[in-house]
């Protein structure tokens, strides 16, 4: 019902490219987001997922996150997984043309999971080095082979709580950080004001879920008015997050 209640209060308050001053913003929505170019990579995309749709083998999970709204058991299947779990096809197609469209060179990403979006990460800017962080190491296992089954060579799969996988990175700085792992309050902000750090004025910050839950909601609110972010784009699923300096504050509420 949450949810319901907030994608109303959404489309209320929603636009597209019409409704955009920035020029940035405007140039982003229409040669990014509404870019209907049908890419060659995108029958690899759909060819990881399907492969995964057709893995029935069952592993233990260990969640540290927020816990699953559709799995009562730690033991699921991994088509399950994909299938209820892993990013939609359209938002993986999103991701690749944000890869794209940005080029950056070093993304960070919370949240492999299956690596489904680790997939079109990589394959959007083929010179970006991903570090992709899984807390469970059977799914973590899937994911490395899986993307080694599909010449997936520019991703480092690290395993472990997300926190202490963090401490130990050793890159100054990220070009694009993917924040798809615990989605509750606390996680997400305790994640942010580490990785802030390591942004700089051409960064991405994207955030999975915004409004799964009152908590994240919260959350997105919060970081829309931290002093360095500059300009926001609420897209309901997703949320992303800019520190351009020469932007004037603002936060965009745009339709996919």
């Amino acid at each position: 019902m949450f949810q319901i209640i907030e994608y109303l209060k959404f489309l209320l308050k929603s636009t597209n490219q019409y409704g955009v001053h920035s020029p940035f913003v405007y140039d982003l929505v229409t040669k990014c987001f509404y870019n209907n170019t049908k890419y060659k990579d995108y029958t690899n995309l759909s060819a990881y997922r399907l492969a995964l749709l057709k893995n029935t083998k069952e592993i233990k999970i260990t969640d540290f996150g927020s816990g699953s709204r559709v799995f009562k058991s730690n033991t699921r299947a991994i088509d399950s997984i994909a299938k209820t779990s892993g990013t939609p096809l359209k938002r993986v197609k999103l991701l690749y043309r944000v890869t794209q469209y940005f080029k950056p060179k070093y993304t960070l990403e919370l949240g492999t999971s299956l690596g489904i979006a680790t997939q079109a990460l990589a394959l959007g800017h083929q010179k970006n080095h991903i570090t992709t962080l899984e807390g469970c190491p059977n799914i973590s296992d899937v994911a490395m082979q899986q993307l080694k089954n599909f010449n997936i060579t520019n991703t480092t799969v690290k395993t472990g709580e997300f926190k202490a996988s963090l401490s130990e990175l050793k890159q100054d700085q990220f070009d694009l950080v993917f924040f798809d792992g615990n989605h509750n309050k606390l996680a997400t902000l305790e994640y942010f004001d580490l990785l802030i750090n390591k942004a700089h004025h051409d960064s991405i910050f994207i955030f999975d879920d915004i409004h799964w839950s009152k908590q994240m909601t919260e959350a997105w609110e919060i970081i829309k008015k931290h002093p360095k972010v500059t300009v926001t784009i609420d897209t309901f699923f997703w949320g992303f997050v800019f520190f351009r300096k020469e932007q004037l504050k603002e936060n965009f509420t745009i339709r996919l």
